[in-house]
Order: structure tokens, then C-alpha cells, then sequence
């Protein structure tokens, strides 16, 4: 509950801080810069080497591995099909394709399921939705940010991207059994901690209640996609294909259900992807969640 109260909490101060003249216009990029380059790498290299992987363990992980890479599809297709900029499509690309699987799913997931239930939902999060955000996540902003896409640009941003960098650490680390010292992990850790607070004041500050706005239509398209599309999915897909019924299959369901992600949501805005949008996606995309989550966990009970 504290997860979500601090969530509007710091929405709300973004908003308000509008207000205040004597502040810097592009403080909200300074927010992104220290989110991007500071607490992203820091939760990788704090948790990815904590992982211990198993094959009975693909449901949760795949969540977001499906749920991307059929946004990629769903919305290029119509972004081809309707003539799209670039960076329109990439936008509802990264904030659609990413559920808010951490600072949301977490507490929502323990209250629901108990400890067992965040076992699965670290699962979701770690080798699922970071793994993709800092692979397919940061190839997809790099490649739609640009009118024409060069493949040597693109390999260089994603090699040096500081994420990245820490989430290849933070795998052989996984790898060679390694982790840090605990007072470093500590560290880790805090800096980490500061991510979403951060986050939410960087879309607080840029989010506005325009009725007139162009980009609407396109938030609509994008939390259907998020919040009715993408559960939908992975309920058709666990459940009624493959014929899973379990507590994981339900926490894998609720987890696809959740909010659009901050992370992926402030990547496509400092790669410039529509940050209005991308800012309007989780200024409406996380109040919204909370309604939509009531009719997935009816469904979720359903499972067993």
C-alpha cells in the first residue's frame, strides 16, 4: 500500500511543481538522466545475480517477452497501415509493451497471493520484463528515434547504454555465482530504491490535462493494448491453449494486467518518443489499472 500511495503522492507534487516559475523547464531530463543512468543499472546489478532459473519457471518469465513482442507487431502494423511517424509508433511500442511488473505488481501481488505469489512475481519482473527492456527494449527506442535506422548506431547506443552495460555484469555475475560485498548491495540497492519517487515527479512535471490534445486517440489505442490486450493474451495463450491452471499461471496473468511501466515509459521519452505521450500513458494508464485489475482477478480465480 505504501508502494502505491508514494506513487500518486509524487504524481500529484510533479503536477503542482508546474507551478512553480523559478524552476528549470528541463528538470524533468535531469530526473530521466539519474533514473536512466543511476537506478536502472543499479536494481540490475543488485538482483539479476540473486536469480536461480529453472525451466518449470517459463510462464512467469515469458510474461513479458510475449507481451512486447506482440506490441512490436500490433503496433507497427498499424502505425504502416495508417502512416505513422516513427516515433509515434516506437512510443506506444515501449509503453504498451511493458507492464509495471515491480513497483505496482509487487505490492499488489503479495497482498493477493502472500509471499509465494511475489516469489513468481520477481520472476515476471527480473528475467522477464528487465531482460527485455534493456535488450529488445532500448534496440526498439533506438531504432524508432531516428527517421532511417543505421545498424552500427544502433548496436553502439545498446552496447554503451548504461543499463545494458550493468545487465551483462550483472549476468556473468549470475553466471560465475558472484555478488557483491553486502555493504555495496546495500548501496545498490538504496540508489535503486530512489527509481520510481524520481520517476513519477519526471511525469508529474510533464503531464498535461489537455482536452484537446492529438494524442488521445493514441493514449486510448495504447491502454487497451496495455490494460485489456495484453492480459487477454496471456490468458488466451496459458489458460485456454496451453491449459495451465495454477497459482503461478494466475500471478503471471495479474502481472500482464498491471500498469504500464515507468522505466520503459521514461526511455522512450528521453530517446524522444512522443514524451507527452509517453508521460500521458502513465499519468492515466496507473488510476486506470486499478479499475481494469478488479475484472483480471476475477478472471485469475477463475484459473483454478
Amino acid at each position: 500500500m505504501y508502494n502505491i500511495i508514494l506513487i500518486f503522492v509524487c504524481l500529484l507534487l510533479g503536477i503542482l511543481l508546474q507551478k512553480v516559475k523559478r524552476l528549470p523547464a528541463n528538470t524533468y531530463k535531469r530526473l530521466n538522466y539519474i533514473v536512466i543512468y543511476f537506478c536502472l543499472p543499479s536494481l540490475a546489478l543488485f538482483y539479476i545475480p540473486k536469480i536461480e532459473l529453472d525451466t518449470k519457471l517459463l510462464y512467469p518469465i515469458a510474461v513479458t517477452w510475449i507481451s512486447f513482442t506482440v506490441s512490436w507487431l500490433f503496433f507497427s502494423l498499424l502505425g504502416k497501415k495508417y502512416g505513422w511517424s516513427r516515433k509515434l509508433t516506437g512510443c506506444l511500442i515501449m509503453t504498451a509493451g511493458f507492464s509495471n511488473t515491480s513497483f505496482l505488481g509487487f505490492p499488489i501481488i503479495q497482498a493477493l497471493y502472500g509471499e509465494e505469489g511475489l516469489k513468481m512475481a520477481i520472476l515476471v519482473d527480473q528475467p522477464g520484463t528487465f531482460v527485455v527492456l534493456s535488450t529488445l527494449g532500448v534496440f526498439v527506442a533506438t531504432l524508432y528515434s531516428k527517421g532511417s535506422s543505421n545498424g552500427v548506431q544502433i548496436v553502439k547506443k545498446i552496447i554503451f547504454f548504461p543499463p545494458f552495460i550493468a545487465f551483462l555484469l550483472a549476468c556473468f555475475m549470475n553466471l560465475f555465482h558472484f555478488d557483491f560485498h553486502q555493504y555495496i548491495q546495500y548501496g545498490l540497492q538504496k540508489i535503486g530504491s530512489v527509481m520510481t519517487p524520481l520517476a513519477m515527479l519526471s511525469v508529474g512535471l510533464q503531464l498535461r490535462f489537455d482536452r484537446r490534445s492529438k494524442h488521445f486517440k493514441f493514449l486510448g489505442l495504447g491502454l487497451f493494448y496495455k490494460l485489456i490486450l495484453t492480459p487477454a493474451i496471456i490468458y488466451l495463450l496459458y489458460v485456454v491453449v496451453l491449459d495451465q491452471h495454477s497459482k503461478m499461471i494466475q500471478v503471471s496473468l495479474m502481472e500482464a494486467a498491471m500498469a504500464p511501466m515507468i522505466s520503459s515509459s521514461i526511455i522512450a521519452a528521453s530517446y524522444g518518443l512522443k514524451p507527452r505521450l509517453c508521460s500521458m500513458m502513465i499519468g492515466f494508464g496507473i488510476p486506470l489499472s486499478f479499475i481494469t485489475l478488479l475484472f483480471w482477478y476475477f478472471a485469475a480465480n477463475s484459473i483454478l
